[in-house]
């Protein structure tokens, strides 16, 4: 099957997942649960003499089959760092203030809400999260409504976006650290290291490697899924070999892409979004758990992303994406409280609860679902505004 052709469209990608979420939700909500529940909890065990892993399906797909989703990441913010978007001062400023208040707002939000409560204060961080698929599927589908350069903007954002949701799930969600496998994890990082400075181009050499360390970080108790970032960030960004220079980060990431946005963020998806209604359910959304989430998406997305690039702006240390103005800001910075696969992602590590974690996952669709309703609405009339507008630049909500 050549996915190639057709899989690199954002669109198809985006609606794939939706297509995956919306069939989850049916089964939940039909005669087939018992059997949606029955895969979903499946267990599977991998032995290799001493050692074994015995996982239920679903943590095999969160620890195990979304360490590519965080590889291709990794992929991405290298290249961009290096070779791209993000590669001097001034393309990084907008877009990593934008991020920047993007994730503290969010949380701040949250926390209001839920301060006082420990067992769900673990939960503070996932509104802070954008779904970079999803969100970028939404100005896709607007078509020529929507500047070429917003596009990248909102890119850029969702990488910066993803560093920091990798650096939050590093530092606060990982379980009781086990030293000797730590030091395992160590020993491939250093292998990794090793396979760049020498500039190994053999996928045989990091597929070793990478299974080494991910059974290591998955034992040490840091989450599993942070070995793709290392190893990622491991692969060179140019190898010269017979006097021809190319790029095996660009060409992982190429072939890596399809499958990830095609098979893994679908497959979570499926596995991920499944609820139940029921009026509980419905119910728990008056809860301050998920209202923190609902606000913190709807609300704090827009409040820290257009907040922080206004500010950035006023001080002369960033500027609008060429071609915008402030309704077009506005209207992506709503787009941006699209958090579904990195907040469900979180909120999978933050509750064990079944029933907290239920209503945690529908606070997330609503959420999302009214960022991106109010970003279309604010695009649509951004647009409207840039046809009426004169050469001038358009006033700030003018």
């Amino acid at each position: 099957m050549n996915l190639k052709p057709w899989s690199r469209s954002q669109k198809v990608a985006g609606l794939t997942t939706l297509c995956a979420m919306l069939l989850a939700f049916m089964l939940d909500n039909s005669p087939a649960l018992e059997w949606y529940q029955l895969v979903h909890h499946l267990p599977v065990m991998v032995r290799v003499g001493t050692l074994s892993i015995d996982k239920p399906l679903i943590l095999w797909i969160n620890d195990g089959l979304m360490v590519f989703f965080f590889l291709l990441i990794a992929l991405e913010l290298k290249r961009e760092i290096l070779d791209g978007q993000l590669s001097t001062g001034r393309s990084i400023a907008t877009p990593a203030f934008a991020a920047l208040g993007g994730m503290v707002a969010p949380a701040l939000i949250y926390v209001a809400f839920n301060a006082g409560d420990p067992v769900a204060m673990r939960g503070w961080a996932i509104p802070t999260a954008t779904d970079t698929v999803l969100a970028l599927t939404v100005l896709v589908l607007l078509g020529t409504r929507v500047p070429a350069s917003l596009k990248v903007f909102l890119t850029a954002l969702a990488i910066f976006d993803d560093l920091g949701a990798i650096l939050v799930i590093a530092l606060f969600y990982t379980e009781r650290l086990a030293t000797p496998s730590l030091v395992m994890a160590g020993f491939g990082i250093v292998a990794l290291i090793g396979l760049n400075v020498f500039k190994v181009t053999r996928t045989a050499a990091y597929v070793i490697v990478g299974v080494f360390l991910w059974i290591a970080v998955l034992k040490s108790g840091v989450h599993a899924t942070l070995a793709g970032v290392a190893i990622g960030l491991a692969i060179p960004m140019k190898v010269t070999q017979n006097g021809k220079s190319f790029s095996p980060l660009r060409e992982t990431e190429h072939q890596l892409y399809p499958w990830v946005a095609l098979g893994v963020v679908p497959v979570f998806a499926f596995f991920n979004s499944g609820i139940v209604l029921s009026m509980s359910t419905v119910h728990a959304l008056a809860s301050p758990t998920s209202l923190g989430i609902v606000l913190g998406l709807l609300v704090g997305k827009q409040l820290g992303i257009f907040g922080a690039v206004w500010l950035a702006v006023k001080l002369g240390v960033a500027k609008l994406p060429e071609g915008t103005n402030w309704w077009h800001l506005y209207g992506v910075a709503l787009v941006a409280g699209v958090g579904f696969t990195m907040s469900l992602f979180i909120a999978g590590l933050a509750f064990s609860d079944p029933e907290v974690f239920r209503s945690a996952r529908l606070s997330v669709v609503v959420g999302s679902l009214l960022s991106a309703a109010g970003g279309v609405a604010a695009l649509r009339f951004a647009s409207r505004k840039r046809l009426k507008a004169t050469p001038k630049q358009v006033e700030p909500f003018s």
